[in-house]
């Protein structure tokens, strides 16, 4: 098992937002996990990447407990957190925000392989790499966010609704890249409130309601179950 987390629960201020969550990835999945505004989907990752800190719980990643460690740990030990609104350096160009995604990185011959690498796999921004990053169209800085997690040679990336705020055509683009990094050995954990888009890439998926999972299954399954049709599926 390459991630685990085990009855994860995290309170603010009193208030449960998680209730006690269990969910799995393997080595090479897409996951997803999808629920509306305020169902508890960003707090589960920023949990994962440290940034907020359970009340009870276990999460487990290549066999090592990582809920007590540093946010930096976490990061050093694979897993890559693209928060939602992407949350880039505006006022530094794209190479730079590129040579940040690697600030954990000792292995200078390395970075600039790497960061040559990814400007190939992304023309769009390798055209733009002296552009101010926040300069760019919303899905460049998508792009971005996501070439920035992948210097820091992420083992596990987690993605906070990679699709808002995007044009139809922009999101079919960003899903394609989301496939094709899974495909070229990347684990994913994708939170997304589109729930078909999610559930297109996805191989397994997990329904978060109120800080609780309520539904879980392969991909295929949940786009059966007439609790998803009805509650994201739009019937």
């Amino acid at each position: 098992m390459l991630f685990d987390i085990k009855d994860l629960k995290v309170s603010y201020g009193g208030a449960e937002a998680l209730k006690g969550i269990s969910l799995e990835v393997e080595e090479g999945e897409i996951v997803t996990l999808i629920g509306s505004n305020g169902a508890g989907k960003t707090t589960t990752l920023r949990t994962i990447s440290g940034l907020e800190r359970p009340t009870s719980g276990e999460i487990w990643f290549e066999g090592r407990r990582i809920d007590q460690i540093s946010p930096q740990d976490i990061v050093r030990a694979g897993i890559i957190h693209v928060p939602q609104g992407r949350e880039l350096f505006p006022f530094m160009s794209v190479s730079e925000n590129l040579k940040l995604g690697a600030f954990l990185q000792r292995d200078r011959v390395k970075i600039k392989k790497d960061l040559g690498n990814l400007l190939e796999y992304f023309p769009r921004l390798k055209e733009r790499s002296r552009q101010q990053a926040g300069t760019l169209s919303g899905g460049e800085q998508q792009m971005l966010a996501i070439a920035c997690a992948l210097m820091g040679n992420s083992r596990l990336l987690l993605l906070d609704e990679p699709s808002s705020g995007l044009s139809p055509i922009m999101v079919k683009e960003i899903g394609k890249i989301v496939l094709d990094i899974n495909q070229r050995g990347t684990s994913i954990l994708l939170v997304e409130q589109n729930a078909r888009l999610a559930l297109g890439l996805a191989h397994r998926g997990y329904v978060l309601e109120t800080g609780a999972i309520v539904v879980q299954g392969s991909a295929k399954e949940l786009l059966r179950s007439e609790h998803v049709k009805k509650a994201y599926l739009g019937g």
